[in-house]
């Protein structure tokens, strides 16, 4: 079978397109940017859901296709994708053309809570395809995934960092309900989609857990299945979860929002018999939501989604204070005095003082603000200028090697912290 496959550079979909190979089917991947993808198992086709919204616009790349996999989705709105435009606008006109071009069915990837109670944008737009998609004369096959955990997956870091720390925040009591579902079985209700479509019509197939489960107890169970021992949870008033959830809404990166805090506390929850039919077993437990021999991967990988933003923040305000305290609290003629003890005439002495205080702070800084290869280079700039001091301190002033608070010696595992972020980096 010839499928046209939306969404192939996401999350899910590159997982489905993997499947859909590895099944015998001839896979056409429409994405934004073909020049991106090399993988000679797949044609590739231009598409872009932010400006694709009429019909006319897919005929040309639904000739010769006998069925469609809608996977495109967005959880945050930036820029021109938003909710109405990827949900909504281009999956309808993608439909629409189905329609035009005699496609035999549609599987549509859609989200649990897309129903007549949907009350967010998210759910909403999602919806608004859906029912286009059923009043089609088209057989389609609508998939409702519930939370989505998978390796490599955004949500699933930030899930399994949650469980790991030693104490777990939770909105409220944290008995909002959940029913999470593994990659694997979202990816193989969607294959198996292709061949369910009924002849003519729409089949609704919500894509949950075996169990419904209450947020404490998801927590709970990934902390278990990461081989760590219970978790201590700390309930948080809703008032304050609200209000981290507006000023989430101001970072394009947090997964918190009020729209996905009003889905939280909807629940997210359905009934897992369609997919045991569909799929010929019953959905993976989360339990095994961790294979044993990654484990110690996991659990690595979690804690330190927490102690390296940690260590990183601690070294920001070693900076930081350093600085305000060499501008000023510091009495000012003490610190002339040091610096003329390493040989600093007294002309100069304002300038390195101050100069270097300015320049600690705006280490701390850039510390906290920088991404990317800039931090990388802030990294090896801060080992320098230890190591700089150190130098300069030890020629100097030796007797600080034998100080009884250490200041010399605390600069070795300033050094190796520095040392290791630099290395744990993301370098693109």
């Amino acid at each position: 079978m010839v499928v046209l496959l939306t969404g192939a550079s996401g999350f899910i979909g590159r997982h489905v397109a993997d499947a859909l190979a590895a099944a015998g089917h001839e896979v056409v991947c429409a994405v934004r940017d073909p020049s991106r993808l090399h993988d000679a198992r797949f044609r590739h086709v231009q598409a872009d859901f932010t400006r694709d919204f009429a019909a006319a616009d897919w005929l040309p790349r639904l000739a010769g296709v006998d069925a469609v996999i809608n996977a495109v989705g967005i959880i945050r709105e930036t820029g021109g994708q938003t909710f109405e435009a990827i949900h909504d606008r281009a999956p309808r006109a993608l439909f629409a053309a189905c329609v035009e071009a005699g496609v035999q069915r549609v599987v549509q990837v859609s989200a649990l809570g897309a129903d007549a109670q949907a009350q967010s944008q998210y759910h909403l737009s999602k919806k608004r395809a859906d029912d286009f998609l059923r009043s089609l004369p088209l057989p389609s096959v609508i998939i409702q995934p519930s939370l989505v955990f998978g390796a490599g997956g955004t949500s699933a870091r930030l899930f399994t960092t949650i469980a790991s720390l030693p104490l777990v925040g939770l909105p409220g009591a944290g008995r909002q309900q959940v029913q999470p579902v593994h990659l694997d079985d979202v990816v193989a209700s969607v294959v198996a989609a292709l061949e369910a479509a009924p002849r003519e019509g729409s089949l609704t197939v919500p894509v949950v857990g075996p169990r419904p489960m209450a947020l404490r107890d998801f927590f709970g169970g990934l902390r278990r299945a990461m081989g760590m021992g219970r978790a201590l949870f700390v309930p948080t008033p809703m008032p304050l979860v609200r209000l981290g959830a507006a000023a989430g809404s101001r970072l394009p990166s947090s997964l918190l929002d009020p729209e996905t805090l009003q889905m939280l506390e909807r629940g997210n929850t359905g009934n897992a018999a369609p997919l045991t039919a569909l799929l010929g077993r019953s959905p993976r437990p989360l339990e095994r939501f961790i294979p044993a021999a990654d484990v110690p991967s996991v659990r690595l990988r979690a804690q330190l989604g927490w102690l390296l933003p940690l260590l990183r923040i601690s070294i920001a305000l070693v900076w930081i204070v350093t600085g305000i305290v060499s501008l000023g609290l510091y009495p000012v003629q003490d610190s002339y005095a040091l610096l003329g003890r390493t040989g600093i005439p007294p002309v100069l002495q304002p300038l390195m003082l101050y100069g270097a205080a300015l320049l600690d702070f705006a280490f701390g800084v850039g510390t906290l603000a920088l991404r990317g290869k800039w931090r990388r280079r802030l990294w090896l700039a801060q080992f320098a200028l230890i190591l700089f001091y150190t130098f300069i301190i030890t020629w100097r002033l030796p007797e600080f090697w034998l100080h009884p608070y250490g200041p010399l010696l605390k600069n070795l595992p300033m050094l190796a912290a520095i040392w290791l972020l630099f290395e744990l980096e993301e370098k693109r």
